[in-house]
């Protein structure tokens, strides 16, 4: 698996680039998003990648934050979305709109979306439910870290049931620098309160 990739920016053909990494040229397909704040061509990049292997062909999807990575990984694992969907909902929408959209169960967001049609919004707003609250709140927070102490607190709440709009309520309310441990037990206080 190729997990990150650095390198040298040569060209760039929406939604397609290459990158030259120690004399070798890696074609990766990167959302809009990524390609928007990518550095002109002969500056140095470095991407977090997926790699799909495919009887016919290997591909390599790109993007900037560990935030898209993660969400994109989720978009794949719906039934009828393939990477190239799920560049197409990354372009289309930012990793915390996407999971404002899925906690809010609201399908217009998606539909706006080129090649995502009502049923299609339907399915990923129910296979994503619960899964994206943890990358938005990474992305949120800044540095890509996907795991952070927050973002364990925030998993803990929906995984005990509480929606995902008040599980981030209440960890927006804990301090930065709290343990997964205590924190997890203040939000349940301030959760018990309301």
């Amino acid at each position: 698996m190729i997990g990150r990739i650095h390198g040298t920016l040569v060209h760039v053909n929406p939604p397609d680039i290459l990158v030259d990494a120690h004399g070798v040229g890696y074609e990766i397909s990167v959302p809009m998003s990524t390609l928007y704040d990518l550095p002109p061509a002969g500056q140095p990049v470095t991407l977090v990648t997926h790699l799909v292997v495919r009887e016919d062909a290997q591909l390599l999807y790109g993007f900037l934050t560990e935030g898209e990575r993660t969400a994109f990984r989720a978009l794949i694992k719906v039934s009828g979305i393939g990477p190239r969907m799920a560049l197409a909902v990354l372009s289309g929408l930012s990793v915390d709109d996407l999971s404002r959209a899925v906690a809010e169960q609201e399908t217009g967001r998606l539909t706006r979306v080129p090649g995502v049609g009502k049923k299609t919004a339907e399915r990923l707003l129910l296979e994503l439910k619960g899964k994206l609250a943890p990358v938005a709140e990474a992305a949120q927070g800044g540095g890509g870290v996907l795991f952070s102490s927050s973002g364990d607190i925030l998993r803990a709440l929906v995984a005990l049931g509480y929606s995902e709009k008040e599980s981030a309520a209440a960890v927006s309310r804990l301090p930065e620098d709290i343990s997964v441990k205590d924190g997890i037990r203040q939000a349940l206080k301030g959760l018990g309160k309301n």
